[in-house]
């Protein structure tokens, strides 16, 4: 079968059908059985920091490793009818994808700051991003929105599409389960900081290349966005670096240069603050209309996502028909 072209169909139809409500989600089964290894092996009041480690370490494998081996056994099974073994394949593809939810969390919260007023649109932002918003003001809901659109382009888009295109179905759940890991426990706070310490590297090699993929994507689609790519690569090439992830900075630093405006800056998490580097330059204050351009530049980059994976698709059946 061909894995890119595969890969395209599960992206373009969840641009078109997004995850329903009534159907089981598989990252919801994912955080279910990381709450559950947790529980089992950390026990912070004995483990030393070491032994932490080693019992992060294993739960890290033991996910990747079983979510992988799932569907790689759903399709073995069915294998013996190709339309049903690729009908598969893309359905479980599309779960790991969230091209629409990511895109209609950003519309939900500009038309909440438009409509509906600073509260609503503190709680719609609140549903996507971790840190306390009841407080926030309108500029720092716009931040907010602008910095969670474009850190996920890389974990909602463009990162398991390329392993669904490399791997399928086994390889792309093994990313959406080391990247729910690294969600749910690879904080560097007391209780994760050593427990954590390996789903949180894993997930940062798993995003390495995507992330720097995502930086070329984002190029071309600032371009077709109408913003200034020009201005969004040079604040990524100066100010990726500065980010704590070494590939959450990318897509963020291109997002300000090419907005025009300045991210990062003072967050609160469960009471808690914490600063995070300044990226880019306020030539502007943030206005409500940069969630709506920010939407306009996932869309832009999930397209050319879209487009090369159906190139890649394509070099595949040449290469295979050429072959024999």
């Amino acid at each position: 079968m061909n894995a890119p072209w595969l890969a395209a169909l599960a992206l373009a139809w969840d641009r078109c059908a997004g995850d329903p409500a009534w159907l089981p989600h598989p990252v919801v089964a994912m955080g279910r059985w990381i709450a559950a290894g947790e529980r089992v092996l950390l026990r912070p009041q004995w483990q030393p920091p070491w032994l932490q480690r080693v019992a992060g370490g294993l739960l890290a494998v033991l996910t990747a490793l079983f979510w992988a081996a799932l569907p790689y056994a759903g399709l073995l099974a069915v294998k013996r009818w190709p339309w049903l073994t690729a009908a598969l394949e893309v359905a479980m593809v599309w779960t790991t994808v969230a091209w629409k939810g990511l895109v209609s969390a950003g519309r939900a919260v500009s038309t909440a700051l438009q409509q509906e007023g600073l509260a609503a649109a503190r709680a719609q932002v609140g549903r996507v991003v971790g840190r306390d918003t009841e407080h926030l003001a309108e500029s720092e809901v716009v931040r907010a929105a602008v910095e969670t659109l474009a850190e996920n382009i890389v974990d909602a888009i463009v990162a398991p599409l390329f392993y669904a295109c490399l791997g399928g179905a086994p390889l792309a759940w093994l990313y959406r389960a080391v990247n729910t890991l690294d969600s749910m426990v690879g904080y560097k706070n007391e209780r994760y900081r050593d427990f954590g310490w390996a789903s949180a590297r894993l997930d940062d090699v798993l995003n390495y290349l995507p992330a720097r993929m995502t930086a070329l994507l984002l190029l071309l689609a600032a371009r077709c966005a109408g913003l200034d790519a020009r201005n969004g690569w040079r604040v990524l090439c100066r100010d990726a670096r500065k980010h704590p992830s070494p590939n959450s900075g990318l897509p963020e630093a291109f997002a300000a240069g090419a907005l025009g405006v300045q991210l990062g800056g003072w967050n609160r998490y469960r009471g808690v603050w914490s600063h995070r580097a300044e990226m880019g330059e306020a030539r502007r204050p943030l206005a409500v209309s940069d969630v709506a351009r920010t939407v306009r530049l996932v869309e832009w980059t999930a397209g050319w996502a879209l487009g090369f994976a159906l190139a890649a698709g394509g070099g595949m059946a040449v290469w295979r028909w050429c072959a024999g």
